[in-house]
């Protein structure tokens, strides 16, 4: 279980922060309240998964709390990470691979580099603990926490294995801390959070997916991916309340997965046929990007969720294009490799790449997984 953070009052812990906030609340001292609901804010997973907190406030301060959590400055973050595989841009096959054995990893490129909002310099904000596979692992935010599971570790016989623990990093402490493990062991998996629960798809010769629920710190089995759908290389966001997942050798397919029935669906054929180096979801569509090494450029194709068509998007000019990873931040999406972070408009009134290219961070190492955090407003 997550500690307190440094500073933080020693006289409030999670075993007494809700007596607290109701003394502060019967003697209207507010600023007894606001430091009660602030802490609960800093901890929100250690009090959402303590009934005898979470299950007394009232349904205004639960969404206070997580209101205050989620406010302050949002940034880019990337993480330094490498895939189990290849994830080229053509079109390979990606018939599952028995595991091979990870290469050592240096622990000073285990790092989290945050773009600083008004210099646009990438900056550390934290490393992946040793004990956090850094190959093959899926990584995700939600309640502003950065989840990390599964992978892929060297054990000392020289052989490799699956893992299954879960980590997550809050960056209102700077602290990680453990969670429920997965039910079973993956590699190459993707995680996706929606409507707050975290889901982990797939991986390595897996077709399985199963969902965590934060409240018990328990994961369960839904319903898993159709045979002969993707059992490596596969992209998948949720968008809507409702998940995504594309990919794996079978380039065109798009499967929908609706949590209310627990069942897999069909969607409509995408044109392109070339492997999506990764896919997002901004309000009602989901944006697939494809690297294009022969025609040398980026393509973007979009799939109305609402309408359940495919458009044709905007196309981005690059030598010899790599395959990048993408999030989304505000009106704008950022796909991140180690040469450079392309920025892609989504804004109603203009869609399209934009002019600026920036650079990665300096020494980067590995492939560079995006995501968004927001920081505290006092750092």
């Amino acid at each position: 279980m997550e500690a307190g953070a440094g500073t933080e009052s020693p006289q409030i812990s999670a075993e007494n922060c809700f007596d607290i906030l109701t003394r502060a609340k019967r003697d209207g001292a507010e600023g007894a309240r606001r430091r009660a609901l602030g802490f609960m804010s800093r901890h929100y997973l250690q009090v959402l998964r303590t009934p005898a907190v979470f299950g007394r406030l009232t349904a205004a301060e639960r969404e206070l709390i997580l209101a205050r959590r989620m406010e302050g400055t949002k940034v880019l973050a990337v993480a330094e990470s490498s895939d189990a595989s290849d994830r080229g841009g053509s079109r390979e096959s990606s018939r599952p691979q028995s595991p091979q054995p990870p290469a050592p990893e240096d622990p000073e490129h285990r790092r989290v580099f945050c773009l600083h909002p008004d210099t646009r310099r990438w900056e550390v904000l934290t490393r992946l603990p040793e004990d956090v596979p850094a190959k093959g692992s899926g990584m995700c935010t939600m309640y502003n926490y950065l989840f990390v599971a599964g992978g892929i570790r060297a054990h000392g016989d020289g052989r490799s294995k699956a893992s299954d623990r879960v980590f997550c990093y809050n960056p209102l402490t700077g602290l990680w801390s453990q969670v429920r493990p997965l039910s079973q062991p993956r590699c190459q998996l993707r995680l996706v959070s929606m409507d707050g629960h975290l889901y982990a798809i797939g991986g390595e010769c897996l077709f399985t997916v199963e969902r965590y629920d934060p409240r018990v710190d328990r994961w369960a089995p839904v319903a898993p991916l159709p045979r002969g759908s993707f059992a490596v290389a596969h992209e998948a966001t949720s968008c809507g309340g409702e998940l995504f997942v594309s990919g794996g050798s079978l380039f065109y397919r798009l499967l929908r997965y609706d949590s209310r029935r627990d069942e897999w669906e069909e969607c409509p054929f995408n044109e392109s046929r070339r492997r999506s180096t990764d896919m997002v979801a901004h309000r009602s569509l989901v944006y697939r990007f494809d690297v294009d090494r022969e025609r040398a450029g980026v393509s973007v194709y979009k799939y109305n969720t609402a309408a359940k068509a495919w458009h044709g998007g905007a196309s981005f000019p690059l030598e010899n294009p790599r395959p990048f990873r993408c999030a989304v931040l505000g009106e704008r999406i950022y796909c991140v490799n180690r040469s450079h972070t392309l920025q892609f408009e989504v804004r109603e009134e203009r869609e399209g790449f934009g002019p600026e290219v920036l650079p990665p961070p300096a020494e980067a190492r590995g492939a560079l997984v995006p995501f968004v955090l927001s920081l505290d407003r006092d750092e």
